[in-house]
């Protein structure tokens, strides 16, 4: 195998990973964050890594699925909140749903996200865009409709974990350290897309340069300097990292109310636990959400499941 030299000078020659598709990333030193786009992201400090696996591309459905058969999990989507847990609930949202994102008809209200999300009864993994799709076609997607429980079962039955904001960064960054985008200074090289995102008008508008107007099958673009896929675009990454920022705000672009509460104490934007996304996904648009940058990051409810939230996952050991 051949060493791999990190940032520090260091040179280490793995074992195999536990879990196959995996690639070994180095520990390092790097520039965490970004001081050009969104308050959350800075300020710009220094952070650094051991060095650990990471999978090579998300979790698609082709994957979770073998998980479900062997386990006979059932993820939240699937399941009817417990009304004991959401007191404020409306009795209509206390059934099984998730997030769908439902474009509009022309330009509307950027500050009301209620515009172009949809909680549909019925909407899961397995019928990402609603209760009437499947996952014909999409097996090499990655999995969406998971929430946080969903993802903690997945990465122990994997016998994996989740990367650490600190961790998906630096890997996200494929060795160009301080560079806006993961690929370098230009979002399109020579007009030519890199990551699954939007063009157009969001979020009436998607030109689809890119060849998709939803999720697209993992490793369809280039790998960054790390041999990783996705790490931009496509879908949202969970962390393992919980939100923490003095400069949070509930009204940002990626910001998502859950549907089942029917108030949210404006002093308490945080009262459901939140953990750190990052990556940006398919909706991110240059127009609207910038947050296709190894530096940009969203706090997301942990009981919240969207179809634009997936997940890798992360080995710190050898075996």
């Amino acid at each position: 195998m051949t060493l791999i030299i990190d940032k520090l000078g260091s040179a280490s020659a793995p074992k195999a990973p536990l879990r196959p598709g995996m690639v070994w990333i180095a520990g390092g030193a790097f520039a965490m964050g970004a001081e050009d786009f969104y308050p959350e992201e800075r300020p710009v400090r220094q952070a650094s890594v051991d060095g650990f696996w990471i999978d090579a591309r998300p979790v698609t459905n082709r994957d979770f699925a073998v998980f479900v058969e062997e386990t006979g999990w059932v993820t939240s989507a699937e399941t009817a909140p417990d009304p004991a847990d959401y007191p404020d609930a409306l009795p209509e949202h206390l059934v099984a749903a998730s997030l769908v994102f439902t474009p509009t008809r022309g330009p509307v209200d950027l500050r009301d996200v209620s515009q172009w999300w949809r909680y549909a009864h019925g909407a899961d993994w397995r019928h990402p865009y609603g209760p009437e799709s499947s996952l014909d076609g999409l097996l090499d997607h990655p999995v969406v409709h998971v929430a946080w429980r969903d993802v903690e079962a997945y990465v122990e039955w994997a016998d994996a974990e989740l990367p650490s904001e600190v961790e998906w960064e630096f890997a996200a960054r494929g060795g160009l350290d301080g560079k806006p985008f993961a690929w370098g200074d230009v979002l399109q090289p020579g007009d030519k897309p890199l990551a699954n995102l939007w063009q157009g008008r969001f979020p009436f508008e998607n030109l689809a340069i890119d060849g998709w107007t939803r999720t697209s099958p993992v490793a369809t673009y280039p790998p960054n300097g790390y041999g990783l896929y996705d790490m931009i675009g496509n879908v949202w990454e969970w962390t393992a990292d919980w939100w923490s920022t003095h400069a949070l705000r509930t009204d940002h672009c990626c910001a998502l109310k859950d549907p089942r509460v029917s108030s949210i104490d404006a002093r308490d934007p945080c009262r459901i636990p939140r953990k750190v996304l990052k990556g940006g996904s398919h909706l991110c648009a240059p127009s609207y959400c910038q947050r296709y940058r190894p530096a940009a990051r969203h706090a997301h409810p942990i009981d919240t499941s969207t179809s634009h939230i997936g997940f890798r996952c992360v080995v710190r050991r050898s075996r």
